[in-house]
């Protein structure tokens, strides 16, 4: 099971986090601040896997991806498997390119309920949904044009229903 995803700057300021798991907003602060300082002082050749175990208890692994000002963090358990998950961050990466062309740091900011519904369209309560890329812009596209501000509930619900 995935247990977060987080985009974060390299100043440290979070972008996106979504937690799998219920715990407290100063709890989710706190692993946010300890993920990141082993990210920034991690050298830029050393492997994008480390085990997770200190920051979110036993058997936890984080798998990320550096690009340019941003950090793509996943956070799952013994039950995924790392490349599996190194591959879902370059398909939310890429899903993430199509629909802002070349994302950026801006677009994590001021576009924040766009990305919340293209990560729902992937992974959903800690499961992976969809891999593809095209279906998950899709659904997207559908959402929007059924409305532009639907509350999460049911964008969560139109999302799998677009993705059957």
């Amino acid at each position: 099971m995935i247990k977060a995803v987080l985009i974060i700057n390299t100043q440290g300021k979070p972008r996106l986090t979504k937690f799998y798991d219920i715990m407290t907003v100063e709890k989710q602060q706190e692993l946010i601040r300890s993920v990141f300082g082993v990210l920034c002082s991690r050298a830029d050749n050393v492997s994008n896997f480390m085990e997770a175990d200190s920051i979110f208890g036993p058997g936890s692994r984080l798998v990320y991806k550096h690009y340019a000002t941003l950090y793509f963090v996943f956070v799952f358990d013994s039950s995924e498997n790392e490349l599996a998950m190194l591959d879902l961050i370059q398909v939310f990466v890429e899903t993430l390119d199509k629909c802002f062309r070349n994302v950026c740091e801006f677009d994590a900011v001021f576009n924040y309920s766009k990305l919340h519904t293209i990560l729902d369209g992937i992974i959903f309560e800690g499961q992976v949904l969809e891999t593809s890329s095209a279906e998950v812009i899709r659904a997207v596209e559908e959402i929007s044009k059924c409305s532009p501000s639907l509350p999460p509930s049911c964008v969560c619900t139109f999302i799998l229903y677009f993705l059957q």
